[in-house]
């Protein structure tokens, strides 16, 4: 097996420098720092449960609200899966805890 690295030049946004840009002057490509969460299960109510249960406890964590964008519901009937597949849009910086970092350092504690 070999390891290839591929070299991409991205702007600050994450995106190709070559990528080309909407013509309008209000158009833009946007960031998306979000990331999905998610619950699947063939009880829609039981999926719905325990993404508000784990909602509750991330904000407890994050001592804020989640940033979430969207909430995606979809399906799957494939042999074997799931069949509802829910999705929570949550902001990457909050999963990764950047909240509490910030709090950490604003009062002097980082450690």
């Amino acid at each position: 097996m070999s390891e290839e690295t591929i070299r991409l030049e991205l702007d600050d946004s994450g995106v190709s420098v070559d990528l080309p840009q909407p013509a309008g002057p209000h158009d833009q490509v946007q960031g998306v720092p979000y990331r999905p969460v998610e619950f699947r299960d063939n009880d829609l109510p039981a999926a719905l449960e325990r993404s508000a249960k784990w909602l509750r406890e991330a904000q407890e964590w994050l001592g804020e609200p989640v940033d979430v964008i969207a909430v995606h519901l979809d399906y799957d009937d494939r042999e074997g899966a799931p069949y509802y597949d829910l999705k929570l849009l949550c902001n990457e910086e909050d999963l990764a805890g950047a909240p509490i970092a910030l709090r950490k350092m604003q009062s002097g504690s980082v450690g």
